[in-house]
């Protein structure tokens, strides 16, 4: 057995890899190496969470952002963008109907906009568990705020939070993000996880500037950090930014990074991401394929939905929510898997709920 051979036994085996070692994998893996490697993925995916896939309804609620990331549709800097904010009414209803659709999970993203405040989030957040107790969870996907912030969204009911870390590389973050500070990310994540949250990290493959070596740390921060979900998707320029000339991320080497993640954080939530069915028809599904065991259709109204376009072209524009809702039923079923409408928790969080128990 050769080198390569070794490392995809070793990482399928033991769930483990150092940076060198996933360095030399990227730069010599074949086309019947990532074939490999998404079998593997697939089996270690089947070993913690069988074949469900979880539907989250995703509600993108504000496309206003006070930061300036050189890759993103809604940079404070593009003004072409026609900006909107749901009222907490408007962000009711589109729960409403998730719930109606059968989601238990309400995923609420948004740009960095500081006019939802600590309070009104927290009223928010509150009113979507009374009406829904104990049944639905919460998930936040709002940037960057204080500690004191997510301590007191945790209190009013926030289950989970999303924030890609982005890239593990210093360098490569503090050039794309102009306006942010490498360590307060990291930071934030933390406080994330020490508050109770489940958390979610992530990064882009394909970045201008990033290096086989850089994703070879991303996953390994990952390991360290040890997050409830991973999300991974390929760099998609927007023509409204300054990267809107640079050359895209693939899919290929997308898949291979959502199946390194599942070797690597085994018991992690992976999403099959909408960009990845916008550069590929496919895409979500070659990703269930590969070791990703989770979606998000959007329950965002249809009269804002095309402008909260972090990337162009992005699919399901025009679709309202019970379309995609049934959409990606039949398209999850088509590749041999099983929606979940469950809350559908991490296994660490599971894990670690009964480990507590009698404490």
């Amino acid at each position: 057995m050769n080198k390569k051979h070794n490392l995809l036994e070793k990482v399928y085996q033991t769930n483990d890899l150092t940076k060198e070692e996933i360095t030399d994998l990227l730069e010599t893996i074949t086309s019947e190496d990532r074939e490999i490697l998404y079998s593997n993925a697939l089996k270690t995916k089947q070993t913690y969470y069988g074949n469900k896939v979880y539907l989250r309804g995703l509600i993108e609620f504000s496309n206003i952002c006070r930061q300036d990331c050189l890759y993103c549709g809604i940079r404070a800097s593009n003004a072409k963008v026609e900006r909107y904010r749901l009222t907490p009414g408007e962000i009711l209803a589109c729960c409403d109907k998730g719930y109606e659709l059968g989601y238990r999970t309400f995923v609420l993203q948004s740009g960095e906009d500081l006019w939802y405040t600590e309070e009104l989030l927290g009223a928010l957040i509150h009113e979507i568990k009374r009406r829904y107790y104990p049944e639905v969870a919460v998930t936040l996907s709002i940037g960057e705020r204080r500690a004191e912030t997510y301590q007191s969204l945790f209190a009013s009911g926030a289950d989970r939070f999303l924030m890609r870390h982005e890239t593990a590389s210093k360098k490569l973050y503090e050039t794309l993000h102009p306006t942010m500070r490498f360590e307060d990310r990291r930071a934030c994540l933390n406080a994330l996880k020490e508050i109770g949250y489940q958390v979610g990290a992530g990064f882009m493959v394909g970045l201008p500037g990033q290096t086989l070596a850089d994703l070879a740390e991303d996953l390994c921060y990952l390991k360290e950090l040890h997050p409830d979900m991973i999300g991974i998707g390929p760099f998609i320029p927007h023509s409204e930014t300054p990267l809107g000339a640079e050359k895209g991320g693939t899919i290929e080497d997308t898949l291979v990074m959502v199946a390194l993640a599942r070797l690597l954080i085994p018991d992690s939530l992976i999403p099959a991401t909408t960009a990845l069915g916008t550069l590929h028809p496919q895409g979500r599904e070659m990703a269930l394929k590969a070791g990703a065991n989770v979606v998000m259709p959007i329950i965002t109204p249809t009269s804002v939905r095309k402008q909260y376009a972090l990337y162009e072209n992005k699919i399901c524009g025009d679709d309202h929510p019970e379309d995609c809702r049934y959409c990606i039923e039949r398209r999850i079923q088509s590749v041999g898997f099983e929606v979940d409408l469950g809350r559908g928790d991490s296994q660490q969080f599971i894990s670690w709920g009964t480990d507590t128990e009698f404490l």
